[in-house]
């Protein structure tokens, strides 16, 4: 009998299991949709354990062979069957946006293109805040306004930060942000602020907020105005180089199968009729700007990702489209990284005029900003010295007496136009949300504008999966960009630096460097200068190409041949990132950097000026004068007190913003004024007076400015409605 009952109940428990086995794999099936069975391996991936040295590299395909893909032929440029030559996607625009959408479309197994005019982040994407946040001000509008869209963008974003730091943890970092508390009734408010924005984050939070009491709070940010403060309130968000991101998820893209091209432009728009005779878009007429060359691609659907130009590619498959951008003008600029501390930034909640101010450590310098102006679309913006001081005129606000900061010590400044999404209900650009829209044209164009650096990703996934249903496509696989891992990635560790100084022999600052820039890609850039230098071992490695910053000359060699640099302002500006860290710095590096890459590219004399010229003209939209313009880049160089601070035998400022923009002199330099000063220094006590200092300057070859010497003696503190006051040589030199 036990036999029986034991029979029955084993039939009974396996008829339960099989029911509920299959009842379980009818919802697996269900929740993974088609993509269930596909398994995904990165190209990527190595054993070598974090930290370690590879033993071999990915290499990128070269830029030649990506073109002879987009003009129909196999790589080595033979021909290829007429049924390969289409694309699944054929991406326009190679910002954050662009990219994304293209890593997102190729690690789903779909075949992609994409192409940009200028260089991989030469827009707004390599112009941003270089925060990967949610944003407090947004929250703090959600609250307020009870608006849901706010509050889930926030929500949104929070989440994609974390997802940030784990596909990028080499370009991307935890950052402390100090909100100073200066009225006793805002201590709580703040708390509240923070917590919520903590607590909004959920499973997907980083360090949690804080309170610091008044001396905590000097001790964290002794630069910071202790009058009147009450203590600070710290919480935690991402910060990241935005342009190298912008880079590492183009060459990852290319690793996982997308053709990337950077300059190359779109021109025009192909349509071809369907079955119901309804025009669609299907691919596009292309034009490499070095070579002039011109072709068609064609593809099964266009996504556009042009950021603020997102109209002009609206237009050319509507002409009549209204805008549907709103651009506005963000100013950041760069100041010596002495005036915060290294690893703590500041937010102003409460400006003058009701906006944010941040103040932030970033690669060595001091990143402060922004303003939020309307604006046109333009190709190179310009930051205004309106808004440049009022930038300054903000920080002072909040900074000790005791430091000074001039318009001189501003190393770097630039404008990058943010994409907004147009809203007809608001009033100004500030009550505008950076949330992004995606719109499809009736002939099939997809169009994604807005949106902001932090919800890239999430952004192209959405693109991806309305082109995936439009278009018909059929990719192998779901999105899987939330694990995907960017190149440099797989194994690095934050101890890395250890070993290049070991290995390598290179200085503690440059390994750092090396090692936040590039990843575990650090040790191909040292191969490379091996490889480069042969028996002079390391020599470009201990090459640096400015003295007062740690860029080497192997990092100008790894971006023309493994990121696809076509031109000087592509590794000044966004891959070694010195024009934006110290403009200055980037002027003077110009020759020895065109020289390194004439070399790599076979460039003539004539390339050569031309990129000098295209280099200083850039260089005017990073704070430096127009008047650059004037002297060639090697003639620059040459001059000695003018360009070049490491020696200086004769004063010759030819060029009044030489002076009045700089805050760094060399000892030389500071030499010869002080000389200058005390023939002037009539009672011999350390003073001058007023009327003197006109002359003063023109006796060192300054000449007077445009505009007067009223403002900088107002901005250095000097009263100068008496001629006969008298002056101290410190306040003449501020």
């Amino acid at each position: 009998m036990w036999r029986q009952q034991f029979a029955r109940k084993a039939i009974a428990y396996g008829a339960a299991t099989t029911v509920a086995g299959y009842a379980g794999y009818s919802y697996y099936k269900q929740q993974a949709g088609p993509y269930a069975r596909t398994v995904y391996a990165d190209p990527l991936e190595t054993p070598t354990p974090p930290g370690m040295r590879p033993h071999a590299f990915w290499t990128p395909p070269k830029r030649v062979e990506m073109l002879n893909d987009l003009k129909g032929l196999e790589r080595d440029g033979s021909a290829k069957a007429a049924d390969e030559r289409e694309y699944d996607l054929l991406v326009i625009g190679g910002g954050a946006t662009g990219a994304g959408c293209t890593l997102d479309a190729a690690t789903r197994g779909l075949k992609v293109a994409m192409v940009e005019r200028d260089d991989f982040a030469s827009g707004t994407s390599s112009k941003s805040t270089k925060l990967v946040h949610g944003g407090v001000r947004y929250l703090q509008k959600a609250i307020m306004g009870l608006d849901y869209e706010q509050w889930k963008m926030v929500r949104e974003a929070l989440h994609e930060r974390k997802t940030f730091l784990h596909i990028a943890p080499y370009l991307s970092n935890e950052l402390p942000i100090l909100l100073p508390v200066y009225t006793w009734w805002q201590l709580p408010y703040f708390w509240v602020g923070c917590k919520m924005y903590d607590l909004l984050a959920g499973k997907q939070g980083i360090t949690g907020s804080y309170a610091l009491g008044r001396s905590k709070t000097l001790e964290n940010f002794p630069m910071l105005r202790a009058e009147n403060l009450v203590g600070s309130l710290v919480y935690f968000d991402g910060q990241h180089n935005d342009a190298r991101m912008n880079a590492a998820l183009a060459v990852t893209a290319a690793a996982h199968g997308a053709v990337v091209a950077n300059h190359v432009e779109v021109t025009s728009l192909i349509k071809e009729k369907d079955g119901s005779g309804v025009e669609k878009v299907r691919g596009a007429m292309l034009r490499d700007n070095e070579t002039g060359e011109e072709w068609a691609v064609r593809a099964k659907g266009v996504i556009n990702a042009t950021g603020p130009f997102s109209d002009a590619i609206l237009k050319m498959d509507e002409p009549g489209m209204p805008d549907i951008v709103a651009p506005s003008s963000g100013v950041h600029l760069v100041l010596p990284s002495y005036f915060s501390p290294k690893n703590m930034g500041m937010l102003d909640p409460a400006t003058t005029d009701g906006r944010v101010v941040f103040f932030l450590p970033w690669e060595g310098g001091v990143v402060a900003g922004t303003t939020d102006t309307m604006c046109s679309v333009e190709a190179d913006p310009r930051p205004s010295e309106k808004e440049i001081e009022w930038i300054l005129s903000e920080i002072r606000r909040f900074l000790s007496p005791d430091v000074k900061i001039r318009r001189g010590d501003v190393l770097s400044a630039w404008s990058g136009i943010r994409p907004l999404v147009r809203d007809p209900k608001a009033a100004n650009t500030k009550d505008l949300v950076r949330n992004h829209m995606i719109h499809e044209s009736e002939a099939g164009l997809i169009t994604i504008a807005g949106g902001k650096w932090t919800t890239y990703r999430e952004m192209s996934k959405e693109t991806v999966d309305r082109a995936v249903e439009s278009f018909g496509l059929k990719p192998l696989r779901e999105c899987q960009t939330e694990n995907v891992r960017l190149i440099g990635s797989h194994a690095w560790s934050d101890t890395m630096f250890i070993k290049l100084v070991q290995n390598f022999g290179v200085d503690l600052d440059v390994a750092k460097h090396l090692s936040h820039n590039y990843g575990d890609r650090a040790w191909a850039v040292c191969a490379l200068a091996d490889r480069t230098n042969g028996s002079a071992q390391h020599a470009s490695l201990e090459q640096r190409i400015h003295p007062r910053h740690p860029f080497v000359e192997a990092e100008v060699r790894y971006a023309v041949q493994y990121e696809y640099a076509m031109s000087v302002v592509d590794v000044i500006g966004r891959r070694l990132r010195l024009a934006f860290l110290d403009a200055q710095a980037a002027r003077e590096a110009l020759p020895r950097v065109i020289d390194i890459m004439a070399k790599e590219l076979k460039w003539d004399d004539a390339r050569k000026q031309r990129e000098g010229r295209k280099g200083l003209e850039y260089l005017t939209t990073m704070g430096l004068p127009d008047s650059i313009l004037d002297e060639s880049p090697a003639a620059a160089n040459a001059r000695e007190g003018f360009i070049s601070m490491q020696t200086t035998r004769s004063l010759d400022f030819v060029d009044p913003a030489s002076y009045y923009r700089r805050g760094q002199f060399s000892a030389e330099e500071i030499g010869a004024i002080l000389a200058a000063f005390s023939e002037f220094d009539a009672h011999g006590d350390g003073h001058i007076e007023v009327r003197d200092i006109q002359p003063l300057f023109e006796s060192i070859k300054v000449p007077v400015p445009d505009n007067g010497f009223e403002p900088f003696l107002d901005a250095a503190g000097i009263q100068h409605s008496d001629p006969g006051n008298a002056v101290e040589f410190e306040q003449v030199f501020d």
